[in-house]
Formats: structure tokens, C-alpha cells, sequence
């Protein structure tokens, strides 16, 4: 079956519509709005387009859903949570989809949440991290993918309790997913570890860190082990004065999402050997699942993938394992299909939970390693995410709204 696909390029607010289906019209596809910060954080997002490309092609070439292909609608949301909220109100109100999918950064993806409640619009949150997503500030309309802050925190917290490190110093970006993650990060490690000491906190603002500044402060305070939450520009700024002033010598780092490729690469050779990740070892995973991702992905864009690409991609195969489960594209019966709905992916199977609409999906956690004068992944083992979650009477406590 032969899969057209266009790309329409509109000249207002830099908007994009991708429509990856056959000849239908409108009425004939399934219409799904996407939106993310595709201008602002493009190592992530470039490749998360191209996984959420292959899979809507995937899908279509097989006949769609319920007999209809799978058309993306897809728009900038300016990296603003006003701009996203009016992104998603165009979708709904002028393309007329009623469901969205996508946001990259917690602030965003929070203010889209606020307005799936508001108007009763489904949204799968693909990669935002902060836990007020499925908890506080949850809702009965968005259910989220990527492990959360709390999740990826307690996957690392094994590593960070076994270091037996009294004094640790707390580096994050001063916004919601930050926030959130440093917040765990101290919760979880003083229940594990009372006598603890938070020696120094630097949060410099997102995308505008005078890195060497932050990791001089680092140096002073002594600390016995580090916790950073940077990511992108501001990582690879932070590493290099820190390396420049010997602020990771003889101390335990331990880090999220320092290990996904989107990240790691741009280091080459001053990758952080030693470092205790959150991350994707795309080339060392052998499963016949993800061998087979990475085969169609290659075959298609020429490339490798990042953990972007398996988010877009997965994102979209959990929609339509949803909408297949509902048998419908209703907004009410996709709700309750999401409830415990299970989905393949290149890392295996997954469910997302009923109880608040947090999907299992893990991560990998390893040290960073060098070979071949680029930076990887070595020592690492999957975590479900299911293994990583609080227990059903506390989660409950945390999410006030009723599913």
C-alpha cells in the first residue's frame, strides 16, 4: 500500500501541519494534533518527529485504525505555556481534533494538562517529566508517557544510597521539571539516608547558565557527591568548567538523562567517565524488539536513533493501541481505553496505569563509559517503571482529582 505524505508549511506564528496519511480526506482520517518546542529544544525534538513519523507510516501502511489512517497535525508551542495553550485551542476549535499529543518541557506540558481538563480534550503528554502532570495537578483527560521525575529519581536512588556520601551538592535548571527533580532527589535520599547534608543548591535559569560560575560554587562548598538535573547547552557547558576546575574529581556524580545520545554526543571525548545516568544505550540493547526498531529507523532516515525518536514513536503507537481499544475516537470511550491499556515498544511492554495515568515504561541506568573517544553506556540494566512507583494509598494522596 503505497503512504503519501505532505508537508505543509504555514506562514503564521512558524506553524507546521504534517499530514502523514493516504488520500483520504479529513473525514476519512483520523485527525490527531501534536505540538511541541521543535525551535527551542531541537536535539531532543528533531529526532522525536522522526520516530513519530516512522510510526505513524508504520501504522497507516497497515491500514490505519478502525479502517482510517492516522493524519498528524502538527505546531510550534513557542517553548511558552501561553502560546501552547492557544496552539491547543487552534487545534481543537480550527483543525477540529480532539485529541492532542506531545510538550517537551514540565511547564508546557502542565499548561496544556490544564486545558485537556478544561475542555475535556484528550492529551497524551509524550515527554514533559514533572509529576504534577499525573498527580497534583492531574487530571481525568491526560495521561502521560516518559517516566517522571520521581520515577527516573528513585531509579538512580540505589546508586546514590550505595555511594554512602554524606555531604551532596544539588545542580538543576530553575523550572518546574528542575524543581521537581531536586525536590525528590532530597526527599527520597534523607528518608534513606537521615543524616544527609544538602551542602549547596545552583539553579541557574533554563538555556542561560554561567556554567563556570555554577561549578565553582560546586567546588567550594566540598561536597562528597554531586546530583545534577541539567540537560542540552547547560550540561555540556557545566561538565567542561567542571572538568576545567576539577570539580567531579573524587566525587560520585549522579545524573538524569545524562546518558540519552541527544545529550551524551555532543561531549565526544569529555564525556563524564563515571557518572551513574538515566540514559539510552541504543547500540547495546539486543532485544528483538528494539533490534527491529532500530532496522526501520536506520532504513528510513539514514541515522541512529535518540531517546527522542523512541518517545515520538512510542507516543504514537500508544494512540493507536488506544483508539483501537476503544473502538471509537470519543473522547469519553479513549479515556477508559487508556485505563490499564497495554502497549508494545522497542523496550518491551507497558501498561498505563488506571490509578493515574502514568505510563510503565523504564529506563536505562548505567555509568558513562568511554569507547572510541565518544562517550556510552556501560554497566546498565532496564528498570520497569513499574518497580519505581509509590504505593497506591499514597499516590491517591497525591492526585486529588477522581479518574
Amino acid at each position: 500500500m503505497r503512504i503519501a505524505s505532505c508537508l505543509l508549511s504555514i506562514a503564521f506564528a512558524g506553524a507546521v501541519s504534517l499530514a502523514v496519511s493516504g488520500p483520504a480526506s479529513s473525514q476519512g482520517t483520523i485527525k490527531i494534533g501534536e505540538m511541541n518546542s521543535y525551535k527551542s529544544q531541537p536535539a531532543f525534538l528533531d529526532p522525536y518527529k522522526k520516530g513519530w513519523e516512522l510510526a505513524v507510516e508504520e501504522i497507516n501502511v497497515k491500514g490505519g485504525v478502525l479502517g482510517k489512517k492516522i493524519e498528524v497535525i502538527s505546531r510550534d508551542d513557542g517553548a511558552n505555556p501561553g502560546e501552547a495553550v492557544r496552539v491547543a485551542d487552534e487545534l481543537v476549535t480550527r483543525e477540529g481534533v480532539n485529541i492532542i499529543a506531545g510538550t517537551f518541557l514540565s511547564h508546557i506540558g502542565l499548561a496544556v494538562t490544564n486545558f485537556a481538563g478544561q475542555k475535556k480534550v484528550f492529551f497524551l503528554a509524550a515527554e514533559p517529566l514533572t509529576d504534577k502532570i499525573t498527580w497534583q495537578n492531574g487530571n481525568k483527560y491526560t495521561f502521560r508517557l516518559r517516566a517522571s521525575t520521581y520515577m527516573q529519581v528513585a531509579m538512580l536512588m540505589p546508586a546514590a544510597i550505595a555511594a554512602k556520601k554524606k555531604r551532596w551538592a544539588i545542580v538543576y535548571p530553575n523550572f518546574e521539571y528542575g524543581q521537581s527533580a531536586a525536590a525528590n532527589f532530597k526527599e527520597l535520599l534523607k528518608k534513606a539516608q537521615p543524616d544527609v547534608e544538602f551542602v549547596t543548591e545552583q539553579a541557574p535559569p533554563l538555556g542561560k547558565i554561567d556554567a563556570g560560575a555554577v561549578a565553582q560554587a560546586v567546588d567550594d562548598a566540598k561536597p562528597d557527591a554531586i546530583f545534577n538535573v541539567l540537560f542540552g547547552a547547560d550540561l555540556t557547558k557545566f561538565v567542561r568548567e567542571g572538568d576545567t576546575r576539577g570539580s567531579f574529581k573524587n566525587r560520585t556524580v549522579v545524573s538524569l538523562l545524562t546518558g540519552e545520545p541527544e545529550y551524551l554526543d555532543p561531549l565526544k571525548a569529555e564525556a563524564p567517565v563515571g557518572w551513574i545516568v538515566t540514559g539510552y544505550p541504543w547500540d547495546k540493547i539486543k532485544t528483538p524488539e528494539h533490534v527491529a526498531f532500530v532496522t526501520a529507523y536506520q532504513k528510513k532516515f539514514n541515522d541512529y536513533p535518540r531517546l527522542g525518536s523512541i518517545v515520538g514513536y512510542v507516543t504514537f503507537k500508544s494512540l493507536a493501541a488506544g483508539i483501537a481499544k476503544a473502538g471509537s475516537t470519543d473522547t469519553e470511550k479513549l479515556v477508559e481505553a487508556f485505563k490499564g491499556l497495554k502497549v508494545g515498544s522497542p523496550f518491551g511492554a507497558f501498561e498505563y496505569r488506571a490509578i493515574d495515568h502514568q505510563a510503565t515504561m523504564g529506563c536505562f541506568v548505567g555509568k558513562i563509559a568511554l569507547e572510541n573517544g565518544k562517550g556510552t553506556m556501560t554497566d546498565f540494566k532496564y528498570v520497569d517503571g513499574a518497580s519505581v512507583m509509590p504505593p497506591d494509598a499514597e499516590i491517591k494522596k497525591l492526585r486529588p482529582v477522581a479518574n
